[in-house]
């Protein structure tokens, strides 16, 4: 049986057909959209079903933002989800709707050894695991290990607050408390948090933007245009930025594998690892998270990977409903 699978972020949305045996999940008619392009989840699903004409009677929605029994409104979005009525008026059988991240860490056990980059390599064994994902926003699931096997769940980690740890981000919170008042990790560590540490940066150094930059941030995506300035080495400036982030990202990465005791591995799922191996590793990621004092060594025990499996909640997704 086909069933409906989609993973709906703040930038895009992805859906697809999957059909799952066991572990093992094939995803077929695969399709991306622009979630602002839509009013609504129900517009693009109602647009894929006409593509394809492909009829189902399932669906499962990975969502970004949090899901309180049976409805959710999408954090970086103006949509506010109910799987009953999604049912009735696209004419389901049955709706689920779950996390993104909590969909993620569903669908780490449908990927293979390809699917992961190794940061660390740590001393895997069965235990709690975890998920941080840096993107549109920064979420966060745990993975509880019973013995026998993982059991996914959601947490909104990312929206905890954000806490400096030097003179240098002790005045970044005073920039960002200026600017939005409470300050969470997800307003450093994603994509927008990106431009936002270079526009502290910049305005700390009292400096300009170059035009060339200027331009590439009205263009596109702002996040992409300084990692990639970074990585070039065009502009020291953005080069400075993507050190911050990284740091900033495997200090909180390190938070939330601490809270799960995540000895059964830290999984960095999201856009922006990914699509930065190489600067990543380089960076001061690694250092930060294992920057726990007395607990080092149980940091150094835990093996840190990226996903490079782009359509991990889609599995997710498809074994979560399995699961049902």
């Amino acid at each position: 049986m086909h069933v409906l699978v989609g993973d709906i972020g703040g930038t895009k949305t992805a859906l697809g057909l999957a059909q799952t045996h066991r572990d093992r999940v094939e995803l077929d008619g695969l399709r991306r959209y622009p979630s602002a392009d839509f009013a609504s989840l129900d517009e693009i699903v109602r647009r894929y079903l006409e593509e394809t004409g492909v009829a189902c009677r399932f669906a499962a929605f990975a969502v970004a933002g949090p899901v309180r029994g049976r409805r959710s409104q999408a954090t970086n979005l103006p949509w506010g989800l109910d799987a009953d009525a999604m049912a009735q008026s696209l004419g389901f059988s049955g709706v689920a709707l779950l996390n993104d991240l909590e969909a993620m860490a569903w669908g780490l056990a449908a990927l293979g050894p390809d699917d992961f980059a190794e940061i660390h390599p740590g001393e895997p064994s069965l235990a709690n695991a975890c998920v941080v994902a840096a993107g549109t926003g920064l979420g966060e699931a745990g993975l509880f290990w019973d013995g026998l096997r993982h059991h996914p769940f959601a947490t909104e980690g990312g929206h905890a607050d954000f806490a400096p740890t030097d003179a240098l981000e002790c005045a970044l919170l005073r920039f960002l408390q200026e600017r939005f008042g409470r300050v969470s990790w997800e307003r450093v560590v994603s994509g927008p948090g990106i431009r936002i540490l270079y526009e502290f940066l910049l305005e700390r150094q009292a400096g300009q933007s170059p035009q060339w930059l200027r331009e590439a941030f009205a263009a596109g995506d702002p996040a992409a245009a300084i990692a990639e300035a970074a990585s070039s080495g065009r502009c020291p400036l953005c080069i400075e930025t993507m050190d911050l982030f990284f740091r900033l990202y495997g200090r909180e990465a390190g938070n939330m594998a601490l809270k799960q005791m995540a000895l059964g591995g830290v999984f960095l799922g999201g856009g922006i690892a990914p699509k930065n191996l190489d600067p990543l590793r380089s960076s001061g990621f690694l250092a930060s998270f294992l920057d726990k004092g007395r607990l080092e060594p149980v940091m150094r025990a835990m093996p840190v990977r990226v996903i490079i499996q782009p359509n991990t909640p889609l599995l997710g997704a498809a074994r979560y409903l399995a699961s049902q």
